[in-house]
């Protein structure tokens, strides 16, 4: 077995390719290692760079995906071609820088079975920030993600937790909703975040969100349960209002005609209502494609390096 494997999803970084794998081999020189990169249906070319180190070079593994699946299925393809006792994910955009590795490597090593990268600053968009900000709190509620560890995409997994990931089948996996799930035993180390080097960032307001649906519905029941608790509370709330007003009506003169506030809890409870209905049925859609076995990814092709059997 290697020591490190490094997996690294791909999408539309052809200009950025070349110089990461440089820096990976610097950095993790004297550790025998693999690099493991996922081509998530680019629409630059990004695969064929990929073939071209993977002509030249023998300690790289290059998966082509035949369509876009996301970025957390391309992590469940590379983590199930990964051969090494420490498994990193990190990005393609140099953000993450791979001299970090060896840092990440040695924290994870005093026994720990994750360790993930902290970012005092982040060179990326407000609103990015706030969407990572979220989905750690949605992942501390929900998940019981430990207070004070953020959830970068950028961290070292023991090969042991790693494969024990791979036990999800389904199609829409989460990789940091399933470390959770597998192990408590995380740490962090503090790191830079670097300028992106090339290109323009490819996680959009969309791929944040879908990270949040997937945090909120395929890894726990608990806003099922909200939802219900919900339900009970305003069907207590309108069973009060309405028996106010029926003994105000038999035991006065006063006859409401609050049509404003009738109006306005029509809409509130009717906004609700959607809402709640909405998420049942994410629910039951995440439930009727994984019943359906919706595929989790599909490779069309699979290069190793030159010397690689």
């Amino acid at each position: 077995m290697k020591e490190i494997s490094v997996v690294i999803p791909v999408y539309n970084s052809e200009d950025n390719l070349e110089e990461l794998f440089r820096q990976i081999n610097v950095a993790l020189n004297d550790i025998d290692h693999e690099v493991i990169f996922i081509n998530d249906g680019s629409r630059d070319n990004s695969w064929a760079v990929l073939k071209l180190i993977a002509a030249a070079n023998k300690n790289i593994i290059a998966i082509n995906f035949r369509k876009n699946f996301g970025q957390d299925n391309a992590l469940m393809a590379g983590i199930a071609q990964a051969s090494g006792n420490y498994v990193v994910i990190m990005d393609d955009d140099l953000q993450h820088s791979p001299y970090d590795i060896l840092k990440l490597h040695a924290q994870c090593s005093k026994g720990f079975d994750v360790c993930y990268a902290h970012f005092d600053e982040k060179n990326q968009r407000i609103w990015k920030n706030l969407g990572s900000w979220l989905n750690g709190v949605v992942a501390y509620w929900l998940l019981q993600k430990p207070k004070g560890i953020y959830m970068s995409p950028f961290k070292i997994i023991k090969s042991e937790v790693a494969k024990s990931l791979l036990q999800y089948a389904g199609p829409f996996p989460y990789v940091d909703g399933l470390i959770l799930d597998f192990t408590s035993n995380l740490t962090f180390i503090e790191v830079e975040h670097h300028k992106r080097v090339n290109g323009k960032s490819n996680y959009s307001f969309t791929r944040s969100f879908s990270v949040f649906l997937k945090t909120f519905t395929s890894f726990s029941v608990i806003p099922l349960r909200m939802a219900t608790i919900t339900g009970f509370i305003f069907s207590f709330l309108g069973f009060m209002a309405a028996l106010y007003y029926i003994i105000e009506y038999i035991t006065t003169d006063y006859k409401a005609e609050g049509w404003t506030s009738l109006i306005l809890s029509l809409l509130i409870i009717g906004g609700l209502l959607l809402m709640l209905l909405g998420l049942i049925g994410e629910y039951l859609g995440r439930m009727f494609l994984t019943l359906n076995r919706k595929p989790q990814f599909s490779i069309s092709e699979v290069i190793k390096g030159k010397d690689e059997k």
